[in-house]
Formats: structure tokens, sequence, C-alpha cells
């Protein structure tokens, strides 16, 4: 994007010009890369693990500790976000900007998910929570970043129902997107969130493991096990191209949301029936994705010159 400063003559007083560089990132140009401020000690799962087993303490303490009082009401704006933008979206319907008359499914679904009960139900629930947000995304609406615009609906999708479903208080869900954060915020110090750089992977992957992380926390997992619920959110999604047909945020993203809401869902159920062992860390599938990513050819990493990119409506 680039501004242009003109005085009352219309002559041109400056210019600069400003690019995003994936992962909620901005650079000017001439500018590498973004300088985040360093304020976590511990840079890895493990060794942030290794901190709560000897102090008794888990993840969103270990958050607390770090940033201190004032990350709650950040955090309770980001919550009051992400449940507008799914009322909103519940509430929306018709065709989804951008030319390929991608109609919205949020309230259809939320609608069809009434008439069933039980795992039926609340599988369509968390679907229609999903595309709540994503199409909010898609259509231009206030979102949170969790962690990407493109991968806006999973986390949401997920606190949001189990708050309805299982009557969570709002503390208790601000202390588990705390926990989604530091999960997120790793694989950002360490890899990408970005599809331009390491593909969907970073972006809908990384948000599914989010996504498993707050629930297992929600459900009383241990550190271990809410580790091993995050691998798995990441390590399912390995090898996800980006590449969105005709660049738009809409197909195959908008499923790719819903599904991988149900998905970290699954990942903590599957975490919970474990004793939280498991062989493959999360920060070793941070670096595999991270690789796969730099491996993968360039047209599927968010260029739209590649892939479903390529498929005309």
């Amino acid at each position: 994007m680039k501004f242009t400063a003109l005085d009352a003559q219309g002559t041109v007083m400056g210019e600069k010009t400003y690019y995003s560089i994936g992962g909620g990132d901005i650079v000017e140009e001439g500018q590498d890369r973004v300088e985040h401020p360093d304020i976590y000690k511990l840079h890895t799962i493990k060794d942030i693990k290794a901190w709560c087993q000897r102090t008794g303490r888990t993840y969103w303490e270990y958050v607390d500790q770090h940033e201190g009082s004032e990350i709650w009401d950040y955090l309770h704006e980001v919550w009051q976000v992400m449940k507008e933008s799914i009322q909103r979206g519940l509430e929306a319907e018709g065709v989804l900007p951008g030319g390929l008359g991608v109609r919205r499914k949020a309230v259809s679904y939320y609608v069809k998910s009434s008439g069933y009960t039980g795992s039926l139900k609340s599988r369509g629930t968390v679907f229609s929570y999903a595309l709540a947000v994503i199409e909010e995304n898609a259509s231009g609406g206030k979102i949170v970043t969790a962690p990407t615009c493109g991968s806006c609906g999973v986390l949401p999708a997920v606190l949001y129902h189990l708050h309805k479903t299982k009557d969570f208080s709002e503390q208790r869900i601000l202390r588990a997107l705390a926990t989604a954060g530091i999960f997120g915020n790793v694989v950002k110090a360490n890899a990408s969130v970005s599809g331009a750089e390491v593909g969907c992977q970073g972006e809908v992957g990384v948000a599914c493991a989010m996504a498993a992380a707050a629930a297992n926390q929600l459900f009383g997992g241990t550190p271990s096990q809410i580790e091993y619920s995050a691998e798995m959110g990441l390590e399912h999604h390995l090898g996800l191209t980006c590449d969105p047909v005709c660049g738009l945020v809409q197909i195959p993203c908008i499923e790719r949301n819903a599904y991988a809401a149900a998905r970290a869902l699954d990942a903590n159920l599957y975490s919970t029936f474990s004793d939280g062992q498991h062989s493959v860390s999360f920060d070793r599938i941070v670096e595999v994705m991270k690789q796969t990513g730099h491996d993968l050819p360039s047209l599927y990493n968010e260029t739209s010159q590649g892939g479903l990119a390529v498929i005309k409506k």
C-alpha cells in the first residue's frame, strides 16, 4: 500500500510504501523484517513445559508472569471481538464479495445443527461458529487474527462452543487464550505463521494447534497433555498448501477453518485419553513445518499461481 501526502496545491510532499509480509507483520519498503520485543525468556515449548513441571504451574501462568496483569484486559477485548464476530456471522446471509459467488453458510449450518442431538449437534454447531468468523473475514468484518486472518475461525469456534456447552467461565476462557497464544508465539518465533512463507500449514495448522492446546487446558490437561494436543493439531496439517482460488480467502479457506476446529477438539480428546507421553515433540513438529514450507514450490505459498489457485470457477 502506497501512501502519498499532498499539500493544498496538490504537490507531493512525501511518499511511503508498506508491504504485508504475512503473519500479521507490516514492513516499510526497504525494511527486511519486523523487530518484536523479546518478552519471553524461554523460546521453546520444551523449556516452557520444563518450567511448568519445575514450578507446578501451567502455560497461562507463564504468560501471566512475563506479560503482567495488563494481559488480561487485552485478552478480554480479544474474547469480546471473537464472540461478536461469531454472533454477526450467524446473522448474516447472502453472497460473499469477490466474484466467486460463494454464499454464506454459517447460519444454515447453525439452524440445521439444532435439529440433531448429541455429537452431531455438537459438530454441526462448531462448524457454524468457525464458518461465521471466517465468513466475516471474507466480507471485511472485524475479526481476531488467531494467528492470521485466513485462519481466524478455528480458535474462536472451539472456545465459544466450549463456553456455551460446558459453561466454562470467562476467566477460564481467557486463561485458555493465553495458553493458545504462547503456542502460537513459539511457532512465530521459531518458524512462521505466514501462508506466503510456509503455506497453510502455518495458518490453519497453527490455529488448530492453538485451539487444541486451549481446549485441553480447559478440560484439565497436564502440561504434557496440552503439548501433545497442540502437537497433533499441527502435525496432521503438515504439507498443507496455501493456494486459494483466485487469491481470495474463500475456497478452500472457509471449509478448512471449520474442519480444523473439529480436528482441534479431536486432538484434545485423543490427548485426554493419553498420559501425555508421545514420541515427537511440538518443537520438532514446528521445525518440520518450517522446513516443509521452505521446500514447497513457491507457487503453493499464497501466490495464486498453482494448485487450486488456477482453478477457474
